[in-house]
């Protein structure tokens, strides 16, 4: 992010989503997630669920019109956000609507949070439309009870160093794994292999880790092959 009405890329590619697709199958990676961001790009996604069938989430501009296509099209989950906050709150409404289209272990909830930059040790909050719409949701115990039975499972950015390769938030690790009733994924700042195992213990061996720009298949220096490895032997203890 450059500045809050200006996006920066930090990667692009042009190879097809599905020969990531076709890596992540190949090493046994389970729950990588699709994003689509902007218009253009259902083709790209369609063809990544079709290369890893039930292996991959998918997110971005997910609704109660489509979702139910996504998972005919092989999609593990559907990854929602926007779509259940509306007006700064939870739609309930449209939330449980969601739930009985594609069911809860179909649902992931996009928590993606940040503070507000005048309270900056306060409580981080939902935000949405590329995370500069913030909500009235506090990420807290009492939210992640409530929502946790909408849900499969939550998918958390920490956006404050998404992106940015400078660390994970350890503070918002420590709360999701000591709150969150259900499985939950946080993704931001990752910056090196140390940081899985940073994960692992501050979230109490409950959070699953994303990790994107940083990899070296995505621009980043921390080796791809490493973290399957990490992967692989922390999945065989």
């Amino acid at each position: 992010k450059a500045t809050d009405s200006a996006l920066e890329t930090n990667f692009a590619t042009n190879k097809p989503a599905s020969e990531y697709a076709e890596m992540y199958m190949r090493d046994g990676l389970t729950g990588g997630h699709v994003i689509m961001l902007g218009g253009g790009n259902t083709d790209a996604a369609k063809s990544a669920l079709a290369a890893y069938p039930q292996g991959l989430q998918v997110g971005g501009g997910v609704n109660d019109t489509n979702a139910k296509d996504w998972i005919d099209a092989g999609a593990s989950h559907v990854i929602v956000t926007s779509f259940v906050f509306r007006d700064g709150k939870v739609d309930m409404d449209r939330l449980s609507n969601l739930v009985s289209l594609v069911g809860k272990d179909r649902l992931v909830l996009d928590l993606s949070c940040r503070r507000h930059k005048n309270d900056p040790t306060g409580p981080y909050y939902v935000v949405t439309d590329r995370w500069q719409k913030y909500t009235d949701v506090a990420v807290n115990c009492e939210t992640l009870q409530m929502l946790g039975g909408y849900c499969d499972e939550f998918l958390v950015h920490g956006v404050e160093n998404e992106g940015k390769r400078c660390g994970i938030l350890e503070d918002l690790v420590e709360l999701l794994g000591k709150d969150s009733p259900i499985s939950v994924t946080y993704a931001g700042g990752v910056k090196s292999l140390g940081d899985l195992e940073k994960v692992k213990l501050l979230g109490n061996g409950k959070v699953d880790l994303t990790i994107g720009s940083a990899l070296d298949c995505f621009g980043g220096d921390v080796s791809y092959d490493e973290v399957v490895k990490w992967h692989t032997k922390e999945n065989r203890k």
